[in-house]
């Protein structure tokens, strides 16, 4: 893996890229592409609601200290 990413033209929109990227990595199948978005965010989401309750229950539990100032 290179050390740096590689320098975009000046023109270019990271976000415009990142769906081109999505779109080849799925055969260039746009709508395989959204399905594939879908699937990774709703894996993401649930990994956000783990780690909510896993910190409500440390904290609960007093293992984390709340910040005085």
């Amino acid at each position: 893996m290179p050390d740096a990413a590689p320098a975009l033209p000046p023109d270019s929109d990271p976000l415009e890229i990142a769906t081109d990227e999505a779109i080849a990595a799925c055969g260039g199948d746009s709508r395989e592409a959204v399905k594939a978005l879908i699937v990774a965010n709703e894996y993401l989401e649930n990994e956000v609601c783990e780690l909510m309750q896993a910190v409500s229950h440390a904290y609960v539990r007093g293992r984390f200290k709340t910040y005085t100032g």
